[in-house]
């Protein structure tokens, strides 16, 4: 038998709590919940031990934690790095860190025209960046509003792909021939395997004391309001 490399991958930037054990490079289980709410704190680790137990694995035969590194959720991406980089720290396996965007997108599969995978952010603010049919990089990832302009040119020239939660307040904005939005779409940890494992065979490790979450905006606070 050849050498096995066992990675646990972790995609928490949005309201799918999700988690997933890979031997090189085939899924062996995977866990995930979306209730339409925030579940991290509560189910992760035990998603995480549930995983474990069903591929008959224990952490010491963990190689690798692959994360989702975000953009999302502020408090979804905070739980899931802190749980991986707990996990490595204490004992000592390698983090590999993964734009959640990417991950999305390789959920869609199509043979020609554009993926645009979609993050929600505040009001009519996403996360987005644009893949083509192979999951390559055509621009990196940035945070916008969506108006009835947004993709135009694009959508002139190529059908485009849209999905994701951030995706599902466009459908009324973005009107178009060329757009298609696919619904119920979201990162999760079954969609990081060939990405992780990639990762590990050419050693792109972060560095685990250091490594943050990819937030791309400051976290906001929104004020109580004044009781009167």
């Amino acid at each position: 038998m050849g050498i096995l490399t066992r990675i646990l991958h972790i995609e928490t930037s949005t309201k799918n709590c999700s988690v997933s054990i890979s031997e090189n490079g085939s899924l062996l289980h995977t866990k995930e919940l979306n209730t339409g709410g925030y579940s991290h704190a509560e189910k992760l680790h035990p998603f995480i031990q549930d995983c474990l137990n069903d591929s008959n694995v224990s952490i010491k035969d963990i190689d690798a934690i692959a994360v989702g590194k975000g953009p999302g959720s502020y408090t979804g991406l905070r739980i899931g790095v802190s749980a991986a980089k707990g996990l490595c720290f204490s004992n000592d396996i390698q983090l590999i860190s993964i734009n959640s965007l990417e991950i999305l997108a390789t959920s869609c599969q199509i043979d020609e025209g554009l993926i645009v995978p979609m993050i929600d952010a505040r009001r009519m603010e996403v996360y987005s960046a644009i893949f083509d049919k192979d999951h390559s990089w055509i621009r990196p990832t940035e945070a916008e509003i969506i108006d009835d302009n947004s993709f135009s040119q694009l959508l002139n020239q190529h059908t485009i792909y849209f999905l994701g939660d951030g995706a599902e307040k466009c459908k009324e904005v973005i009107q178009h021939s060329n757009a298609n939005f696919i619904e119920n779409a979201f990162p999760s940890a079954k969609n990081m395997i060939d990405i992780a494992y990639q990762k590990y065979l050419s050693s792109d490790f972060e560095d685990v004391a250091y490594f943050e979450p990819y937030y791309l905006k400051d976290f906001v606070v929104t004020p109580e309001k004044k009781k009167s």
